[in-house]
């Protein structure tokens, strides 16, 4: 096979492992509503497969790049998301708790599913990533990402268990945006599939810092950098912003803010309920102790593997590429961050008891953090890693 081949032949797998994930999530709710075996082993055989053809999605894709696919954001986020799916394995086999992957795969799935909007092409590697240290960093973060967000699924887990989400509260509220949050990220994919089949790229060019500069978009740009235009010279867009921010992918956010906003509106509207009343049935058998146990043991074995990857490892790698340690880079800034924010959970559940709802709360935020680094930091801040 060529590489062409290959990359085909790595979507196709990849696609199927998608819906066999899809289709797993029904077991499994159904197994937790039932008690019944039947339906969680159905489940976990479609989560085995599904992972099982996910990694081979990413060694043919690495046979077919001739290196380790993690080195844009369609190849990262995938990876991300298959690495969650096999987090879920670890911790259900450690604690045998059909509700984990319940909640668990679709945030798997989400991730992927954001990943598969970005352009799947290969391109030649800058000189900064045609390293070893790009699979071994990037592969360690991925891995400990997904271990906590794990922990993620299980806070938001506890506290459907134990809040009254009938009531308005600022712990029900939180919660509720917490949600929200994630449909609008099924609304970036949305709105990314329907702009991929209904509307053109459009090209606009403006004066940037090294000169005239283009910029395509493949969403309808409501938001463009100073000056602007197409190619005919025609103004375009409904808000202009400095050359130093990059329009074009906060224009994508925003979109996914529409598209997200609009679909929650829609199921409120169907279903007369929160999300999370909807979901709270789900978790009336869960016991909210394990829950914890879970979230604490995810940030127990994630948290070192961040440090490693995210740190010591990417430190090696910058002063192979860049001749220096560190840098105060943004994405840099941010693994820092990550890294202090989840020695503050240790600490805190360590040394002051923090458990339960508090440890909840946090390994949400923390999950939060992750995500802020992957997206926002890579799409519109500025910085050395840009080229994800």
């Amino acid at each position: 096979m060529n590489a062409d081949q290959l990359l085909n032949l790595s979507s196709n797998v990849l696609f199927i492992a998608f819906i066999l994930l899809l289709i797993a999530i029904f077991p499994f709710g159904l197994a937790v509503k039932s008690s019944r075996k039947l339906f969680e082993r159905v489940g976990l055989a479609l989560t085995y497969a599904a992972f099982l053809l996910q990694l081979t999605y990413f060694l043919v894709r690495w046979m077919a790049v001739g290196h380790a696919p993690v080195s844009n954001m369609y190849e990262f986020m995938t990876f991300f998301g298959i690495m969650l799916t096999g987090s879920t394995l670890i911790l259900y086999h450690l604690y045998k708790q059909t509700i984990v992957a319940l909640f668990s795969l679709p945030v798997s799935l989400i991730i992927i599913g954001y990943g598969g909007v970005f352009a799947k092409e290969v391109s030649p590697l800058v000189p900064s990533l045609q390293s070893n240290w790009l699979a071994i960093h990037v592969i360690t973060v991925a891995f400990s990402s997904a271990i906590l967000s794990v922990a993620f699924a299980t806070g938001i887990i506890y506290l459907l268990r134990v809040l009254d989400v009938h009531k308005k509260t600022t712990s029900t509220r939180a919660l509720e945006l917490v949600l929200y949050g994630l449909v609008v990220t099924i609304g970036f994919i949305g709105a990314a599939t329907i702009f991929s089949v209904t509307m053109d790229d459009r090209t606009l060019f403006f004066e940037g810092v090294q000169g005239q500069e283009k910029t395509i978009y493949s969403m309808f740009p409501l938001i463009v950098n100073d000056g602007a235009l197409t190619a005919e010279g025609d103004a375009i867009g409904l808000v202009e912003i400095p050359n130093s921010i990059e329009a074009r992918k906060l224009n994508t956010i925003v979109w996914a803010f529409i598209f997200g906003t609009a679909l929650y509106a829609l199921i409120r509207l169907i279903t007369r309920k929160s999300l999370a009343i909807l979901l709270k049935p789900l978790t009336n058998k869960v016991n909210p102790a394990l829950m914890d146990e879970i979230s604490y043991r995810a940030v127990v074995i994630g948290y070192p593997l961040f440090a490693l990857g995210g740190l010591m490892f990417a430190m090696i790698w910058a002063q192979i590429a860049w001749g220096r340690y560190w840098g105060w880079d943004p994405k840099e800034v941010w693994a820092l961050i990550t890294f202090l924010f989840y020695a503050v959970v240790l600490h805190l559940r360590l040394s002051k008891g923090w458990e339960g709802e508090r440890t909840a709360w946090m390994v949400i935020i923390g999950f939060g953090i992750i995500i802020f680094n992957q997206v926002f930091v890579n799409l519109v801040i500025a910085g050395l890693h840009s080229y994800a």
